[in-house]
């Protein structure tokens, strides 16, 4: 069959409307904001760094070793940047390329799952794509849409040595292992070894003659995925000296582990999120009734080995992140496929109907989420928000809205077009807010002005400090070829002295300083005000 979309559960026009969906809602993203501060601007940063250094072993942020994410992302933001020179866009454009092929892997995860079972395998990519957290997420410059494509990836050889056997399946495993530690650490682990492990389960009635060679098989593909991994992390731990390399080894690892346990947020966090993470499908009257179905079936006796492996799938890694206290709403984003499978599952292959009035209650929620983008310029008179708030046209909330009871008014009782509508209403609600929400807020998160400031100030020699943390937010935006000096506030006036001509990065809500010098440079940042003080100006306001 080839590398076609049929072979990945696609028809038609479908991988059309995917790409069509995925680019809208790109290209939107590009145009409506910037990079977005801190973390986006931080990724960046790092691989701006490495390619001013040369280096590609050890990813470097304001100067330092930075040993807090591995470098798959940033290298293959430098690989665009060989091609198409250094630009803003293909950072951008690099995890939303990774979140279009995870579309196709799940399509393929599917097929592989319930070959016998069109419709639902057809639809899984599309409820994927709908699922509200991950239409938002496809465009946000962050680690996870690499993480979770390695997962997919890792799976999918689980799957061909379940249907085929042999050794492929493994090496397919090993490969997805090494390659998803060097896209944010070992937490791909957590994603694929507990379905690999769990297989006497899901896989009841229908697994290999010999478990002994299954499970050893499992050990080769960590074999082969730790020593992917190490390819790069002994050298660049050599490379980066020995605090880099223990905090490569070490404290990313083992001392990251035991703090997550101290429940800084309560285990159950992610709970009242998930049915808002699963819009429109958390409530379309289809999938519970799908459910109801799922679980009256179970107690009949009846397994699914698809279904088990979902929950084999989404079960552990669940409870492990609702047990550590890093949570994070984009680490689900790798468990958002088994979500869509069991929902395509639930939906379609248990004998479900879809009623004109089920339309109302997606329609009914697109509506409020409408109308509250609509109050939110109106709320600011009566809560503290940021100026900008005030800008928001009502307009993008009025036409959600519209487009709610448009939906719930005209969907209509054909499953394949009532999937496909609910998929473009959560395309619809992000593209909205991007244009009507995120575009107005742009200017007051658009580093660049800043940056090149900066940049004015190195080129003409001046040595800059910049007074509390400071997270490399500046130095791809601004092109800086050369790290900031981080000061505490107390160390402003031994720095001055120190350095004459130097300049102060401070930000309002500082306590320091106050008087009658005022800064030569301000700008807008994240509702503070960003400011450079020289000398002079300082010295002014301690008279």
């Amino acid at each position: 069959m080839g590398m076609t979309p049929a072979r990945y559960g696609l028809a038609g026009t479908q991988p059309l409307l995917m790409i069509g969906m995925w680019l809208i809602l790109v290209l939107t993203a590009l145009y409506t904001r910037p990079l977005w501060p801190i973390n986006e601007t931080r990724y960046v940063s790092v691989a701006w760094e490495m390619w001013l250094r040369g280096d590609f072993l050890v990813p470097y942020l304001n100067g330092e070793p930075y040993s807090h994410k591995p470098p798959l992302m940033f290298w293959l933001f430098q690989a665009g940047w060989w091609v198409f020179g250094v630009n803003d866009w293909w950072p951008r454009l690099v995890p939303s390329l990774f979140a279009l092929a995870n579309l196709f892997l799940t399509a393929r995860l599917a097929r592989l799952l319930w070959p016998q079972h069109e419709t639902a395998v057809r639809h899984v990519p599309l409820i994927l794509l709908g699922c509200l957290l991950w239409t938002f997420f496809t465009t946000v410059t962050l680690f996870d849409m690499l993480l979770t494509c390695f997962t997919l990836l890792g799976l999918l050889g689980v799957l061909h040595v379940w249907r085929n056997g042999g050794v492929r399946g493994w090496l397919i495993l090993g490969v997805a292992i090494g390659m998803g530690v060097l896209s944010k650490g070992p937490v791909i682990l957590l994603h694929t070894l507990p379905v690999a492990l769990l297989a006497p389960w899901w896989a009841v009635g229908s697994g290999p003659s010999n478990w002994k060679s299954w499970y050893g098989g499992i050990v080769l593909a960590i074999v082969l995925g730790t020593g992917i991994a190490l390819a790069w992390a002994i050298p660049a731990a050599w490379s980066g000296g020995p605090a880099y390399g223990h905090a490569l080894f070490w404290a990313q690892t083992a001392d990251r582990l035991v703090e997550s346990f101290a429940h800084r947020r309560t285990w159950w966090w992610y709970l009242p999120l998930l049915p808002v993470f699963l819009l429109p499908w958390s409530v379309w009257p289809p999938l519970w009734r799908g459910l109801k179905k799922m679980w009256a079936e179970s107690r009949g006796g009846a397994v699914n080995p698809g279904v088990r492996f979902c929950l084999a799938w989404l079960a552990p890694v669940f409870l492990a992140l609702s047990a550590i206290s890093g949570k994070q709403v984009q680490y689900l984003l790798p468990t958002l496929p088994a979500f869509a499978l069991l929902i395509s599952y639930a939906v379609f292959m248990t004998g479900n109907e879809i009623a004109d009035r089920d339309g109302w209650w997606p329609g009914l929620s697109l509506f409020l989420l409408g109308t509250g983008l609509a109050c939110i310029p109106y709320l600011s008179v009566y809560y503290p928000a940021a100026e900008w708030v005030t800008h928001v046209s009502p307009v993008t909330g009025l036409v959600v809205a519209l487009s709610g009871i448009l939906f719930a008014v005209f969907a209509g009782k054909q499953k394949g077009r009532s999937v496909s509508t609910l998929m473009l209403t959560s395309v619809l609600l992000i593209v909205m807010v991007q244009w009507g929400v995120v575009r107005t807020a742009a200017p007051a998160f658009d580093l660049k002005a800043i940056g090149k400031y900066l940049n004015s100030l190195q080129q003409a020699g001046y040595p800059i400090a910049h007074v509390h943390d400071y997270y490399g937010q500046y130095q791809f935006v601004g092109r800086l070829r050369e790290p900031l000096q981080v000061i505490a506030r107390a160390e402003i006036i031994p720095w001055i002295e120190a350095h004459p001509s130097g300049r102060i990065v401070i930000y309002s809500g500082d306590s320091y300083p106050h008087g009658i010098g005022k800064p030569e440079y301000i700008h807008p940042y994240r509702g503070l005000t960003f400011s450079v003080w020289t000398r002079a100006a300082l010295l002014m306001n301690l008279q």
